[in-house]
């Protein structure tokens, strides 16, 4: 057993007992609180199978129901002290089932009083022989096997009434979707933009060297440095130097990191659009989700200054909002829903890729949000708030909210001296995809910047293959010669499905990695009698009248970007886990 004690001045001294959130100033006690934690066996894959496939998936829905019922069960039935003692652990954290002080002393032993020193329990106001959470603590496994205990406030269906306004968000959808969007190739600094309970930066600390994480919220900052000396060991953080590899800053968006330059960005802005009011203070805003500026305000602040805290070719990763304007000629139809983000990227000189997910009409994101924080709970409050939201949206025109995920790039030289083409790309993705889908963003970002330096000779020299994913589909009229339809599908990743045509459809057939492109357009050609192809007279044609070589090499470059075809050597010469991911950004779209 460690028994160190920090030094107050160390390490963030300032988050370590911040009132209303857990107490860090003891390292010797956060070591027993650990020690103990793991001795009851509460772990991610215990507590799912303690609690069953039905009552797991009823708590990612905030639904504590089907998990009550399911410890009452074990408490009643025949199961070891032990599986029953985790049983009590986790429905007293996670579903507000309040201990008796022996059912306390038997789950906490002589780390009873650590628990409640560290304001993570405290004795039940309305009955003094009971015990009740004062956080949500529960285990969290990442994708690298890094186990870890996350402490945050209690959410809406753990207590009464309305949340608090500094409430300090857990592990929930929206952050869990972020880590999964986030690249992991290693970096030297990476930078968490709205860390609330530190989920973020504990994900970015298995492939950063230093992490800087920031929230406008003293309490989340308090969460997360809790959560960073609770979870030292597992987190690789020296509890004797953890500044070392994190720091905290508090403030607002990209303030407290001014003039500083990182490698990898991640931000869960409080990006929910919030109807202003008059007179308003900080202090009556959900500072978790609402940044204070009106309608997307806060996504588009950040599309437009991220890339003024990157190095050339460094990237960040982000959700939000957007909104999507009513059409000036149809108000029952919108405008094209990435028009304003095009504007924003512009603004901001970035490239950039948007992938909306979804689009709800102001009714419905309004009573999405309203009830996240339990805002129905007052009827009076609910129906005010409600008509606040609806006559917000309709004083900026709004058709409907967007929301999805966004991935950004500091240009390199380069591409910033116009030597590559810089990515946009802006497409709507609603239905599943393969999650996490990370590593696929990344892939598909560097076929990208391979293809952009590459004009038409060097793509006929590659070699291409079919991603080993993808599958073909055929469709035709019953007793015809020919299908009247061919497909491609990815069955992972993006899990797009393409539309070919008969010659695209036979190139990918070829794609085996042993014939370069050229070999198999000039058998396509030979097949299909094609003219002969005269690169002058193809230029003075245009676009109107394309050669089918260019059509189809046209349609080639699609199916790389899209990755239903992979360059054959792709994989050669990876970069080292150690290097500098800004490095390798960098030659990457460099080619």
């Amino acid at each position: 057993m460690v028994c160190m004690t920090i030094s107050a001045a160390s390490f963030a001294p300032e988050y370590a007992a911040v009132a209303d959130a857990p107490r860090s100033d003891d390292y010797a006690r956060l070591t027993r609180i650990r020690e103990r934690l793991l001795a009851l066996n509460y772990s991610y894959d215990a507590v799912q199978e303690l609690l069953g496939v039905e009552a797991a998936e009823a708590m990612a829905r905030d639904q504590v129901v089907p998990g009550l019922w399911r410890v009452e069960h074990i408490l009643r039935g025949g199961y070891s002290a032990g599986e029953k003692n985790l049983a009590r652990l986790l429905a007293f954290f996670l579903l507000a089932r309040p201990l008796t002080e022996a059912e306390a002393t038997e789950v906490f032993g002589d780390a009873l009083v650590d628990f409640e020193n560290a304001a993570l329990i405290e004795r039940d106001a309305a009955d003094s022989t009971r015990w009740t959470a004062s956080v949500d603590l529960r285990p969290h496994a990442a994708d690298d096997g890094t186990e870890i205990f996350v402490a945050a406030d209690l959410g809406a269906h753990q207590r009464p009434g309305v949340l608090r306004k500094d409430h300090v968000l857990g592990i929930g959808h929206a952050s869990l979707t972020l880590a999964q969007i986030t690249e992991r190739t290693p970096v030297k600094r990476a930078l968490d933009v709205g860390t609330g309970c530190g989920i973020q930066t504990f994900h970015l600390l298995a492939h950063a060297e230093h992490v800087t994480a920031t929230d406008i919220s003293e309490r989340a900052l308090a969460f997360t440095h809790f959560n960073l000396l609770l979870n030292a060991q597992a987190l690789n953080i020296d509890p004797q130097n953890p500044q070392a590899r994190v720091s905290l800053r508090e403030g607002s968006l990209l303030e407290p990191v001014a003039g500083e330059l990182f490698d990898l960005v991640v931000s869960n802005p409080p990006f929910v659009i919030t109807p202003r009011v008059a007179g308003e203070s900080a202090e009556e805003q959900f500072t978790y989700r609402d940044g204070g500026l009106p309608g997307d305000e806060i996504v588009s602040t950040m599309v437009r200054q991220l890339p003024s805290v990157l190095v050339p070719g460094g990237r960040a990763q982000m959700l939000g909002n957007w909104e999507i304007i009513r059409d000036s000629e149809d108000l029952e139809a919108p405008r094209p829903w990435d028009e304003r983000p095009r504007a924003w990227v512009a603004d901001g000189g970035a490239e950039a890729w948007f992938i909306q997910r979804e689009a709800l009409t102001p009714a419905s994101y309004a009573e999405t949000w309203l009830k996240d924080a339990s805002e129905n709970r007052d009827r009076s409050h609910y129906e005010q708030t409600y008509v606040a939201y609806l006559n917000d949206f309709a004083s900026r025109n709004v058709h409907s909210i967007g929301f999805g995920m966004i991935w950004l790039r500091r240009p390199t030289e380069a591409t910033a001296a116009g030597v590559t083409e810089p990515l946009q790309r802006f497409e709507e993705i609603t239905y599943p995809i393969q999650q996490p889908i990370a590593r696929a963003l990344t892939e598909s970002v560097r076929r990208y910047d391979r293809l952009a330096a590459m004009d038409d000779e060097a793509l006929l020299a590659a070699h291409l293959e079919v991603a080993e994913d993808v599958t073909e589909e055929r469709h035709g009229r019953p007793g015809a010669e020919h299908p009247s339809v061919i497909l491609l599908r990815a069955g992972s990743g993006l899990c797009r499905t393409q539309l070919l045509s008969t010659e695209t459809a036979g190139f990918a057939s070829a794609s085996d990695g042993e014939l370069a492109v050229g070999q198999i357009v000039a058998a396509l050609a030979m097949l299909l009698s094609w003219p002969e192809y005269d690169e002058a007279a193809a230029a003075a044609r245009g676009t109107q009248e394309q050669h089918p070589r260019d059509t189809l090499l046209h349609a080639v470059r699609e199916l790389v970007l899209k990755s239903f075809l992979h360059f054959s050597d792709e994989h050669a010469g990876a970069a080292s886990a150690g290097e500098n991911a800004a490095e390798v950004y960098a030659a990457e779209a460099q080619g």
